[in-house]
């Protein structure tokens, strides 16, 4: 039984509905161009929905001193061409400018609003999120408060928390998927359960790891990318100068993250599965060697056939996936077929499979293998947080506004 408001708590039909979206998106400097449409798709339900409503949307935009933290022009435009409805840009938040275009909504009209971080109520306070002018003007004209940006829940800022009390809260569509089908993974009781942990953030996966094996939530963790180099350098191996030299340059607590990925080996090194063969970039040129022939001077791009066969066998088998970053450099097709093999592993398998991360998410519309998850989730950050059972804000403010106006249901 859920403990927040869902979409079909409510009939919306001719109500002011705010809608708290992400499309945090990459943009063409040059151009003001998005580049990626994907989270605008992912809203797109939600939205579609609300057709008979008046509803505002909110949302953000990268954050200060970046080039690209501008207003939300373009993107109205881009869910003016998703919904196929248009989609009005107002360059205000809660001043009259704001007030009057809410005030003027007829049922089945689209409104979005400025950038939310350009306003300091949003970015800087940490605390009294309530009692703000963007709270208190736009509560007096919305109905209902739909939180649907699952990509910043891990954030504690005003649209996505200080709206609790002042209108119902509820999840939008794919905020009510992303809880549903996280949360359907930390608690599926077949076994085994395996996490595939790959790409560059090694921080985020060495926290996962620790929390999957700590909780029993995982039998197996699978690693790839610069995630397995790190327990490679754990376990003693030299990479050579290619390797060791970007992993300093990127990481500044590299040390650090090897004592972390030490204690995990220490602690759980037979659930956790390292490359027995990687394959090094000669110049443009893939080769295979194993392990114990390192280092190398030329850097690691991928693991190796041998360990990428050795996964798919371990994959055979699960009952529950989670695939979060590739194996190695696939952008360079010499170098994407470690990616390749343990992606193919993870879908001919009938198991319950979520994947999440940007570069995951990539790889898999690169090779054409999203259609084959339950789920893939929008969040980056706000994954890791979730998987990681630490703090969410915006679904705490949720279950906060089911208690609050719990009578209305």
């Amino acid at each position: 039984m859920k403990d927040y408001f869902t979409m079909d708590d409510f009939n919306f039909e001719d109500k002011v509905v705010l809608v708290r979206v992400d499309v945090n998106s990459p943009i063409d400097p040059v151009s003001g161009f998005i580049l990626d449409y994907s989270r605008f798709e992912a809203h797109r339900q939600t939205l579609k929905e609300l057709k008979n409503a008046k509803v505002v949307i909110l949302a953000h935009q990268s954050r200060p001193g970046k080039r690209d933290f501008l207003p939300l022009r373009p993107h109205a435009l881009v869910f003016t061409k998703i919904l196929g409805k248009r989609v009005k840009f107002v360059p205000d938040l809660y001043c009259d400018y704001a007030i009057e275009a809410i005030e003027n909504l007829k049922a089945g009209e689209y409104l979005m609003l400025q950038n939310t971080r350009f306003y300091s109520e949003e970015y800087c306070l940490k605390k009294n999120f309530e009692s703000t002018h963007i709270v208190k003007e736009l509560s007096k004209l919305g109905d209902y408060y739909i939180n649907d940006a699952f990509a910043a829940a891990h954030r504690e800022q005003t649209t996505l928390v200080g709206f609790k009390k002042a209108l119902p809260m509820i999840a939008g569509r794919l905020m009510e998927k992303e809880i549903t089908m996280l949360t359907r993974f930390l608690n599926f009781e077949k076994r085994p359960k395996i996490a595939v942990l790959g790409g560059a953030k090694v921080e985020d996966s060495l926290k996962i790891a620790n929390k999957f094996l700590e909780n029993g939530t995982v039998d197996k963790i699978l690693t790839g990318g610069v995630v397995a180099l790190f327990f490679l350098m754990a376990e003693g191996y030299e990479l050579g100068e290619g390797s060791e030299e970007y992993v300093k340059k990127s990481f500044e607590n590299y040390e650090e993250l090897v004592s972390l990925s030490k204690e995990l080996l220490k602690k759980y090194g037979e659930q956790i599965e390292r490359p027995s063969d990687v394959v090094i970039n000669v110049e443009g040129h893939r080769k295979g060697i194993r392990v114990e022939d390192l280092p190398s001077k030329y850097p690691i791009y991928d693991i190796g056939l041998d360990t990428a066969i050795r996964y798919q066998n371990i994959l055979k088998n699960a009952k529950a996936i989670i695939l979060n970053g590739p194996m190695g450099v696939f952008e360079l097709p010499e170098f994407a077929l470690g990616t390749v093999e343990v992606f193919r592993g993870v879908i001919h398998n009938a198991a319950l499979k979520i994947a999440g991360g940007g570069h995951t998410i990539a790889a898999l519309e690169k090779l054409g293998l999203s259609k084959y998850f339950d789920h893939i989730s929008t969040g980056g950050g706000a994954l890791i947080s979730f998987l990681a059972g630490e703090r969410m804000p915006a679904i705490e403010a949720l279950r906060e506004s089911y208690k609050h106006f719990g009578h209305l249901k």
